[in-house]
């Protein structure tokens, strides 16, 4: 009788047992080689910039940098084009009012000037052959008028004695006949000649109206060319500096062309450009300080240009009550726009960091200062020096202020 042999369990099992045990292999070693979800990067703590959250009081201001411009300009033009004839002065002079600047040769302008002048002449010489012609044809009315007036008063007369003649038979009928029709032709013949005479002087009048409307337009004009013709002959329009003024004779210029500016020489302004982010802070009547000499002067903002070019826009600042002496157009000057009250804030050192992240976000380093972990934060005001911190950040923590060009895709840094 055979007897049984007796297996034990891992030979009984082995075959479901080894698929296990190197399952569970597999799973230890995959999950000790996994790579983290969290994105990290080595890097040398000597690249680093890093500042600290500290507890202050914000200065809410902004540094410009201003360039003195005139206060009053007033710009030069060349109304008529031409070539340059003569040059009277030269370009940074100081002029009068009225004072002769240079003169201009205009060919055309002169024809034209000459022509009109013509025009005027020639309609001023048919108005005067039209009065003349209106006032003798008058005057032939009126000795016509007076020759019919006169036969008139000597028919009448004929008429009355040829009358009392008929009555007592000394004359025939006939001849009396007579009188009475001549009478009425020459009555007929005046009173045509007085409707002729009316009728000639409405049509006259009418002619000389358009003649004269016709000779002061034309004198408009040739006043006007005239004007053209002097304002070839270019003057100082008020006191002041000449520049931009760079002309040399024989030289074209164009209608319209700018030739120089006249500007105030003792009054001046500070021409800035600011920084777009401030477009809704910057405001017409905010003080501006600007220290020169050890003195400090006050400015007042009075237009801003709402034009961006290049991030920056313009704004325009006057002086107060003093200004500085010998100051020069287009000297530079740094100013302090002061765009609220100090208060306290919790403050960061600005750095290039925030061209990166817009200031929404930070590397937060550790205490230990081996790791910097990326952290959401707010930030709010901020000025040349500092950021104002609203969430994210507390007092005595340290973070990473240098530029994040390299750590975009970055959740952790860990600091060698």
């Amino acid at each position: 009788m055979d007897t049984p042999l007796y297996l034990s369990p891992w030979r009984r099992y082995k075959k479901i047992l080894l698929p296990l045990l190197a399952l569970s292999v597999l799973l230890s070693l995959w999950w000790v080689a996994a790579p983290s979800a969290e994105r990290s990067l080595q890097v040398d703590a000597n690249t680093l910039q890093t500042g600290r959250v500290v507890e202050g009081v914000f200065e809410d201001f902004i540094p410009l940098r201003a360039q003195v411009m005139p206060l009053h300009s007033l710009y030069l033009d060349a109304v008529e084009g031409g070539s340059v004839e003569r040059v009277y002065v030269e370009d940074g002079a100081q002029v009068e009012e009225g004072q002769r600047l240079l003169d201009i040769a205009n060919t055309r302008l002169q024809l034209d000037s000459i022509s009109r002048e013509a025009q005027v002449s020639e309609q001023i010489n048919l108005m005067q052959s039209q009065e003349l012609s209106l006032a003798r044809n008058e005057l032939d009315h009126r000795r016509t008028l007076n020759e019919l007036r006169y036969a008139i008063k000597v028919l009448k007369r004929k008429r009355e004695r040829a009358q009392t003649l008929l009555a007592s038979h000394s004359i025939a009928q006939a001849e009396w006949d007579a009188l009475q029709d001549e009478l009425e032709y020459l009555q007929h013949k005046q009173a045509l000649t007085l409707e002729a005479r009316a009728a000639d002087k409405a049509l006259q009048a009418a002619q000389m109206k358009q003649l004269r409307d016709s000779v002061a337009s034309l004198q408009a004009s040739l006043v006007f060319a005239r004007e053209n013709l002097a304002g070839l002959n270019i003057k100082a329009p008020r006191a002041g500096r000449l520049t931009a003024f760079t002309l040399e004779v024989g030289q074209s210029l164009h209608q319209g062309e700018r030739i120089g500016q006249i500007d105030d020489p003792e009054r001046f302004k500070l021409l800035a450009m600011v920084d777009e982010f401030y477009l809704a802070r910057v405001v017409v009547g905010q003080q501006a300080e600007l220290l020169l000499n050890e003195k400090i002067y006050r400015l007042r903002l009075v237009k801003t240009y709402p034009q961006v070019s290049e991030g920056q826009y313009r704004v325009d600042f006057e002086f107060g009550e003093q200004q500085p002496d010998m100051l020069s157009r287009g000297q530079t000057l740094q100013l302090r726009l002061q765009l609220g009250d100090d208060e306290p804030a919790r403050l960061i050192p600005r750095g290039s960091f925030a061209q990166e992240t817009g200031g929404h976000w930070v590397f937060v380093v550790a205490a230990d200062g081996k790791t910097a972990q990326q952290r959401s934060i707010r930030l709010g005001r901020r000025n040349r020096d500092e950021f104002e911190v609203l969430e994210g950040l507390a007092a005595g923590e340290r973070i990473i202020i240098s530029s994040y060009s390299l750590f975009l895709d970055i959740d952790k840094i860990k600091i060698n």
